[in-house]
């Protein structure tokens, strides 16, 4: 306490006024000297023992603070009295907690990336293993025919993963918050023919028949370009799901509220226990057949979310997988 230097100063201005008082009052009468002396020791031992409660109270929320700074788990609140000090410890209190919230906020993200980036490692491991067997093969095998297919097999695998390095740099993207989304008035009709175009051939070669029922003048507000990428992801699901000669539905609906969209392909649907995880990272179900990576739904339910949409994935009562993506008006 008194290394404090406005103690030891009130201190001094203390003693001096002491003694100026005590000969004062020596020079009335040695009663009255004696009674200045008491009176200035007994206020004097009032004020350190004020103060002293003060600096131990001080001395607490320190200790808390440095208990928080070493990362310890304690947190306490000695009371709940009013006054400058309560206030104070009050403030560190919630300082503690906030930073306590961040500390293991930022400790899932760690785990959360580090996660993620043996799920990449894994993605990627696969697809290589398979071009570099195919090279292998390729430089070991004489017949003309069986090099074109194995360059062909090679060039797909290569093709993947091009896809899913360029979804991932689009999730980092937007997990970042670096995308500015465009808020523009989106024609329904055209968004799903810009979705469809890519698909156009391999919808022919496997025989997908795509019946789309969007009534003209149905529009919803959101970045063209973006929502685009999501319903391609959707389209992309429903024709590996339908296989070949598989039928995919779309039913676009106006209503007061909102805008929504309905995809429903012929396939087999989803196992009960999938439907959870559906919209996970790298999540591919329960089916061994899955080709895809886990990682374009993902990708269809930020930039939707992101938007102000929701997106809703289940099995319809008749067969298939169904996916709802509704914006409100």
């Amino acid at each position: 306490m008194f290394r404090n230097k406005e103690i030891r100063q009130f201190t001094v201005l203390c003693a001096m006024l002491t003694a100026c008082l005590a000969g004062a009052g020596f020079f009335v009468s040695p009663e009255t000297g004696i009674l200045c002396l008491i009176s200035a020791g007994v206020f004097f031992a009032v004020f350190l023992a004020f103060t002293k409660a003060r600096y131990n109270r001080i001395a607490g929320i320190s200790e808390q603070i440095d208990e928080i700074l070493h990362n310890e788990e304690h947190l306490y609140i000695n009371d709940s009295e009013e006054g400058e000090l309560s206030i104070l410890q009050s403030e560190v209190t919630k300082m503690t907690l906030r930073i306590r919230e961040q500390n293991m906020r930022l400790q899932r993200e760690k785990e959360h990336l580090a996660d993620s980036l043996a799920d990449v490692a894994h993605q990627l491991r696969t697809p290589l293993t398979s071009v570099n067997l195919t090279l292998t093969l390729l430089k070991n095998n004489p017949d003309e025919k069986e090099c074109r297919n194995l360059v062909r097999e090679a060039e797909e695998l290569l093709m993947r993963m091009d896809w899913l390095i360029t979804s991932l740099l689009k999730l980092s993207r937007l997990d970042a918050g670096i995308v500015a989304f465009r808020k523009e008035k989106i024609d329904v009709r055209d968004l799903i023919s810009s979705a469809l175009r890519p698909f156009q051939i391999s919808i022919e070669l496997h025989d997908i028949e795509v019946k789309a029922d969007v009534p003209e003048g149905i529009s919803l507000t959101g970045d063209s370009d973006w929502l685009t990428e999501a319903v391609q992801n959707i389209l992309k699901n429903c024709m590996e799901s339908s296989g070949d000669h598989g039928r995919i539905e779309i039913v676009c609906a106006d209503t007061p509220l909102f805008v929504e969209i309905t995809f429903r392909d012929s396939g087999d649907g989803f196992e009960q226990e999938d439907l959870a995880n559906l919209f996970e990272r790298f999540y591919r179900g329960k089916n061994s057949k899955a080709a895809g990576y886990g990682i374009g739904l993902a990708l269809c339910r930020t930039i939707i979310t992101r938007q102000g949409g929701t997106i809703r994935a289940g099995n319809h009562p008749q067969g298939g997988a169904v996916f709802d993506i509704r914006f409100p008006k």
